[in-house]
């Protein structure tokens, strides 16, 4: 597990590049964790399951593939609601935002 410092906070709250941004279904491109949390609390139902399912969880692996923050990512495999995900997303920026002051 990687320890959270300052610089490592930095990199996780901010922007991925332009090719590893997520889309969503509803059309938005997601480019950080606080673009993610607003697209949690914003979308449809209907889009929150197209993108995560019993069998899957883009929203999870996007996290840990792009942003690279295992925690979340495990934290976000658990959540079956969006309600939970954009909650989730929002104590860990809260963290991050902490450590990287």
């Amino acid at each position: 597990m990687v320890r959270i410092t300052k610089s490592v906070a930095e990199e996780r709250l901010g922007n991925v590049s332009p090719e590893k941004r997520f889309w969503c279904r509803d059309g938005p491109y997601i480019k950080n964790l606080q673009e993610l949390e607003a697209a949690l609390e914003q979308m449809t139902e209907e889009t929150f399951h197209y993108h995560v399912d019993e069998n899957k969880n883009d929203f999870s692996n996007w996290v840990r593939d792009v942003i690279k923050d295992e925690k979340l990512s495990r934290d976000l495999q658990k959540n079956a609601t969006r309600a939970r995900a954009a909650k989730s997303v929002a104590e860990r920026i809260i963290l991050l935002k902490n450590k990287s002051a």
